[in-house]
């Protein structure tokens, strides 16, 4: 990871999303609606579930149910009766339960399972609508038509910017009572609109507030509404008293989608993801609705948010019809599209979504995406942040924060088109920083940045379509440091703040209702990116900063006055000695670049301490529950590599032995970031800070206390020097014959090969000099390659990799035939941004750089039939499949998928001569896999076991009788790969492979 040199003062931001609040979130704080609140957190006995009826079409409608710890309902449930329009609804007594698990029939074997989760439901009302669950009465008040002979009200709420689907009025007559929390259920009126008509008796006014029976409130910044008889509209805070009917003109919205068209079905093993291009509608398609038939188990209908569905845990062997509808926020439903089918296989030795493939990383090339620069599947997330216009971003129309798990998700098919079998994405947790889409300034690490979801479209539903398709996903993760904010549940910082004529522009008046979430947009400072919850002018107590709030006598670059203590800094006194570091590195081989700060936007956690570990391995537990399928552990070096083997990488095998078993424990891929930008086997001699030192088990007992034991460690190793370090035999054949790994002193921990990247400027020299280490890593058939990064090119390079297409080529057949596991930047493909400066922050336009976003060459639709294999492409996608380094790709992954000697195979160059030529072998079971290799050279293998070998390449057979063969040169970026009693040619001739 590198980062960019920030301005101190700067922050994230961007526009209004359509599914963000934009008003408070705190409960109305009149002392009648606070009363009601607490009575009504009470815990029921009863719930009463509500089910909205109008965009499913069933006759009859069954709740199936099991109190919490109890038994089910016997199948179909219990018939639920009419509420209201569109409204059915049960009571159920729940004894002493807090809640049930429900699920919904037709009683005819139609289901609505929640996509086969069940909804977990608590007590009191409770609405189900489309698969969203909500808290109201949506029938309170007989369908808003008001029953008393008194004044009455009639209140239009807007929802249009809010995306809630369901919308409570909560209020009180003018000198009356609160309803009790959450009000009474408002009903759809038109589109973006909700209606509610109440009694108010002899009053002619009531206070009010809106809710989305989730917790999420607006109630007019505090003050709540205040409305009056008569017809009244509320629109993004703006009260209109004596309003025309906001649905009058339009009418009500009758009018349904267009039906979805392009309908895609795709199965792997027992799952089927099904996608579909976007419907259209005059008020805009709300959600889609997928029937899926077949099997055994009934008609399944769910509700999806984007227009992608991933069905899995199906029978084996079995033929499944889909139908796809769109719906609009009215409920107007369009017809089904045409039916398309897929057909599932056998059921995989490897467990369902939501949990890890389990398999070999070896056997997975990775595809390295910055996901907020990938692909944009939801506009309404985007977010430029506070230098959006000084970056020059805004001239692009490109914010920083622009591609999701949305659009990953709908490109999944690209990347498995491509070949690749494993997406390694940059970081997911919340951040906080003035330039923060890279995802390495954590700020709540307990929380997924919500720029990067969607409805529908969620870190876990991204892990599950992954699977579904039989990729896994690697999660960029940070131990090292959180944002210079500090991390949200261990420690934040007080910085001091003047709101003076100065800086009353910077410091965002506090709202003490309003939660940071780099999304929602804080009402009193139209802000994405505020900061009221930062600073101060008081003292907080126990503060170390000297001469708080002081001015320093300096000046900022506007000419401001600045003040003592104003920016968070190691040597401020601003951060507790227990969970961060004090002070700057000075020495990056030193002792010091394992415990002080790398930079001002990085504050470095005392990864000694036991509350910071307990901080982040419960952090990271969360994301190994969830199914991920490894870690990549960014700025590993910067911790001692006992606090790792003690603390973190334990922790990571025992969770996931703990969730997945011991198999899945040990195909967990943890893969760190060692950054020696050296070219030397070890890192300027210093063994500390070398990459293949952490692929290691520390060899005695240190302290423990985990500080002097680094301290310990750290001299321990250094006197030793490069001479004592352990050697591996792990990733050599012994002549032509693979022998069993030792593993027992592996740390856990694999490695980027760091010198390979380094000397990638020419093929030959990363072949000689990653050979050259890897008797000093533990197994360096686990070793991740690549060529250039989000960070740096060959030589310690600032640009991306322009060394040409006959040089990638070249570059691209050894990384995918030698040892490791080859790993692809996005975008390097097609030469995307080649000679670009990699990084600039926000002094240039993300545009100009290595880090541009690359949706637009994905414009279109892709489906994959297989890894490295399209089934169909049109628009700009097609256009970037078509390239020649793209083809390359595809062809050398259905060749290493082919062979698991280039997959697992250790190797050796002994009786071989040629600038890049190599035998490998892996023998497992029944598998036995002798590979000859060479890249653009000619070569010569002698020693070898007699036999026939057949080219993958050319399919060329050769039969060796003397134990020698001869490969003329291939020519550059071109290979031969001959299989002892191999399959023949694998795939079809290409630009370079052939």
């Amino acid at each position: 990871m590198r980062h960019h040199r920030s301005l101190a003062r700067s922050w994230a931001a961007g526009a209004l999303a359509a599914t963000t609040l934009v008003l408070p979130l705190a409960l109305p704080t009149t002392p009648a609606a606070a009363a009601t609140s607490t009575n009504a957190a009470a815990t029921g006995t009863t719930a009463t579930v509500f089910y909205y009826t109008k965009t499913k079409n069933w006759t009859d409608h069954y709740l199936h149910y099991a109190p919490d710890g109890g038994a089910w309902t016997t199948v179909p449930g219990t018939r639920m009766q009419a509420a209201c329009t569109d409204w059915v609804k049960l009571t159920v007594d729940l004894g002493s339960a807090a809640g049930l698990q429900a699920t919904f029939t037709d009683g005819k074997g139609v289901w609505d399972s929640n996509g086969g989760r069940n909804y977990a439901l608590g007590t009191g009302d409770i609405t189900v609508k489309d698969g969203v669950v909500a808290h109201s009465d949506p029938c309170a008040g007989s369908g808003g038509t008001g029953t008393g002979s008194g004044n009455q009200a009639t209140v239009y709420y807007s929802t249009e910017t809010l995306g809630w689907t369901t919308a409570n009025l909560h209020y009180a007559p003018a000198g009356g009572s609160w309803t009790t929390v959450p009000g009474v259920g408002m009903e759809a009126a038109c589109a973006g609109w909700w209606k509610k008509t109440v009694d108010l008796g002899t009053a002619t006014s009531l206070k009010a507030a809106f809710n989305n029976g989730n917790g999420v409130w607006d109630n007019n910044n505090s003050a709540d509404y205040a409305l009056g008889t008569g017809t009244s509209t509320v629109k993004n805070t703006t009260v209109t008293a004596n309003a025309k009917d906001p649905c009058a003109a339009a009418g009500p919205d009758t009018r349904a989608p267009s039906v979805p068209a392009n309908v895609r079905a795709s199965a792997t093993n027992t799952s089927v993801v099904v996608s579909w291009d976007p419907a259209t509608d005059d008020t805009g398609v709300a959600r889609y609705q997928v029937t899926r038939t077949g099997g055994t188990r009934g008609t399944s209908v769910v509700d999806a948010g984007s227009t992608v569905w991933s069905d899995t845990g199906l029978e084996e062997d079995t033929t499944y019809a889909y139908t796809v509808k769109a719906v609009d926020a009215a409920g107007n439903t369009s017809a089904a599209s045409v039916t398309v089918t897929a057909t599932t296989g056998k059921k995989p030795a490897t467990p369902a979504a939501g949990s890890p493939l389990g398999t070999d990383p070896r056997k997975d090339p990775i595809y390295f995406v910055l996901t907020a620069r990938f692909h944009d599947g939801d506009s309404t997330n985007n977010r430029g942040g506070s230098q959006h216009t000084k970056s020059g971003n805004a001239a692009n129309d490109d914010p920083m924060f622009r591609g999701d798990f949305k659009g990953l998700v709908e490109r999944l098919d690209y990347i498995k088109a491509l070949g690749f079998s494993a997406v390694w994405i940059t970081p997911v947790v919340l951040n906080r920083s003035d330039y923060d889409y890279h995802g390495y300034h954590g700020y709540d690490f307990y929380q997924v940045d919500p720029r990067l979801e969607s409805t529908g479209a969620s870190y876990q539903d991204l892990i599950n379509a992954a699977h579904a398709k039989g990729m896994k996903i690697y999660q960029d993760v940070v131990y090292n440091h959180s944002s210079r904010w500090g991390a949200k549940g261990l420690f934040t910082p007080t910085v001091y703040g003047v709101r003076d004529s100065q800086w009353s522009w910077y410091y965002d008046e506090r709202n003490e209702g309003f939660a940071y979430d780099g999304l929602t947009v804080e009402p009193k400072s139209g802000k994405a990116y505020y900061n009221g919850d930062l600073w101060s002018t008081a003292e907080p107590a126990g503060n170390t900063c000297l001469d708080w709030g002081k001015p320093t006598g300096g000046k900022s670059a506007e000419g401001y006055t600045l003040y003592n203590c104003q920016w968070p800094s190691p040597t401020s006194g601003m951060f507790p000695k227990a969970y961060y570091h004090q002070c700057w590195i000075g020495n990056w081989e030193g002792e010091d670049s394992r415990s002080c700060w790398l930079h001002e936007d990085l504050a470095d956690f005392n990864t000694e301490n036991t509350q910071v570990q307990n901080y982040l391995i419960g952090a990271y537990d969360k994301y190994i529950d969830m199914g991920v399928d490894g870690f990549r552990v960014d700025t590993a070096v910067h911790i001692p590599r006992v606090t790792w083997n003690r603390r973190f990488l334990p922790a990571i095998q025992e969770r996931v032995t703990q969730r997945f078993g011991a198999g899945a424990a040990q195909n967990f891929f943890v893969f760190g970031e060692v950054a020696a930008f050296v070219n030397d086997k070890w890192n300027r001699g210093s063994v500390n800070h070398s990459a293949q030192f952490y692929t290691w088990k520390e060899r005695k007992e240190y302290s423990a206390d985990d500080t002097a034991a680094a301290l310990e460690q750290y001299t321990y190793e250094n006197d030793l020097g490069t001479a004592g370090q352990p050697t591996s035999t792990n990733a050599f054949l012994e002549g032509n014959a693979y022998h069993t790994p030792d593993h027992s002193r592996f740390s856990g921990m694999n490695i980027i090969d760091m010198r390979m990247h380094m000397n990638f400027g020419d093929a030959h020299n990363a072949f000689s000099n990653g050979k050259d280490s890897d008797d000093s890593v533990n197994d360096a058939t686990y070793n991740v390659v690549y060529v250039d990064s989000h960070d740096y090119g060959p030589n310690k390079s600032s640009t991306r990799y322009a060394g040409g297409t006959d040089a990638w080529a070249e570059n691209m057949s050894l990384m995918w035939t030698f040892r490791g596991i080859p790993t692809l930047y996005y975008g390097s493909e097609t030469e995307f941004q080649k000679g670009k400066q990699i990084d600039c922050g926000p002094t240039c336009p993300l545009a100009t750089t290595g880090r541009a976003y690359y949706g637009d060459h994905l414009a279109g639709t892709v489906t994959a039939s297989d890894f490295g294999t399209v089934a169909s492409a049109s628009g700009e996608v097609a256009t970037t499949l078509a390239q020649p380094l793209v083809k390359h790709l595809q062809r050398l992954n259905q060749i290493r998928r082919a062979v698991p000697a280039l997959q697992a195979g250790q190797y050796s160059t002994e009786g071989i001569s040629g600038g890049m030529a190599y035998k490998r072998r892996y023998t497992n079971g029944s598998t036995d896999s002798f590979a000859l290799v060479t890249v653009t050279d000619a070569a010569t293998y002698s020693g070898i076991p007699d036999g026939t070998y057949r080219d993958a390449v050319t399919g060329d057979v050769k039969t060796v009788t003397n134990g020698s063969l001869s490969v003329a040169a291939p020519g550059k970026g071109n290979l031969r790969v001959y299989v002892l009693n191999g399959p023949g040619k694998i795939g079809t001739d290409g630009p370079y492979l052939k």
